[in-house]
């Protein structure tokens, strides 16, 4: 398959996934970054404490400790492929954090599509408030299209017990004379049931999305993990209300392994996804944090 025609291809694939009644849809935008959260069922705005938060709510990488670190790879046909990457520093109220999405056509030429954004975090007490810049890329064939926005994002983390969170994503997304990513809405709330540096660990999330020109999304997922001796297993499912003309199932699955004392340091995650035109779509993942 040449680049052009993997290129278009994956293009036509996700196009259905982000449509919207305007153009200037960005499937990498609307994507989600975390493997840990796609095996939730695309839910993150409320899932804090990670360095892939800033994808969904700049004001998730609030309440990293001191450094956290991500990094995700999903392959699809043809040797095209995602990867992403993820970092978060936090110095005292304030923490820093930049990612980055692209997609590889495989045939060793530049991507056909990138999503990089750098985010700035405020925490005082138990809420935090966060912005971000973004730059999103595309490439079919020939042409070319960019677009600048802004994300906003309110994390209120009440200890490790539940955290709430709300962001408006693609301010501004401009792309070109008549197009501009649509702005997407998010609202989450995450509850552990249980200790979450524990042996046992419970934890639900529920999240609403909004984007222009479609209608509204609504996400459960859950997470259970059991660790012991500083090693341990996680399982994930999740169900979303996509739109039917998506293609991707409403249900995802995934899990992970944990490695370190506390609160594991080091985690691997998977997620699966079916998909009617993909087939089934597999993504790793690894997060760190010292």
């Amino acid at each position: 398959m040449t680049a052009a025609v993997a290129r278009i291809a994956l293009l036509v694939i996700w196009a259905p996934a982000t449509a919207t009644a305007q153009a200037g849809a960005s499937f990498l935008a609307a994507r989600s970054g975390s493997t840990r959260a796609a095996a939730l069922g695309g839910a993150g705005a409320a899932l804090v404490g990670d360095a892939g938060a800033l994808f969904a709510n700049p004001a998730g990488i609030a309440t990293i400790r001191h450094l956290g670190i991500e990094g995700a790879y999903e392959p699809f046909h043809a040797g095209v492929a995602i990867s992403s990457a993820a970092l978060a520093l936090r110095i005292g109220r304030l923490t820093w954090g930049a990612g980055a999405q692209v997609m590889d056509s495989g045939v060793g030429i530049p991507p056909a599509a990138g999503l990089a954004m750098t985010s700035l975090v405020f925490r005082r007490g138990l809420i935090a408030v966060g912005v971000s810049a973004k730059y999103d890329r595309e490439e079919v064939g020939a042409a070319v299209e960019d677009a600048w926005g802004a994300d906003a994002g309110l994390a209120i983390a009440v200890f490790d017990l539940m955290a709430l969170g709300v962001s408006v994503q693609n301010l501004g997304g401009v792309r070109g004379a008549d197009a501009r990513l649509p702005q997407r809405t998010r609202a989450g709330f995450t509850l552990n049931y249980t200790d979450p540096q524990g042996t046992f660990r419970l934890l639900t999330t529920v999240e609403g999305q909004w984007v222009e020109g479609l209608s509204a999304q609504f996400i459960q997922g859950i997470e259970a993990a059991l660790v012991t001796s500083g090693v341990g297993l996680a399982a994930r499912a999740g169900y979303a209300s996509r739109p039917v003309f998506s293609g991707a199932s409403r249900v995802t699955v995934g899990g992970g392994i944990v490695l370190g004392g506390g609160g594991g340091h080091l985690h691997f995650d998977y997620a699966f996804q079916g998909h009617e035109t993909l087939g089934s779509t597999h993504r790793m993942g690894v997060r760190w944090a010292p």
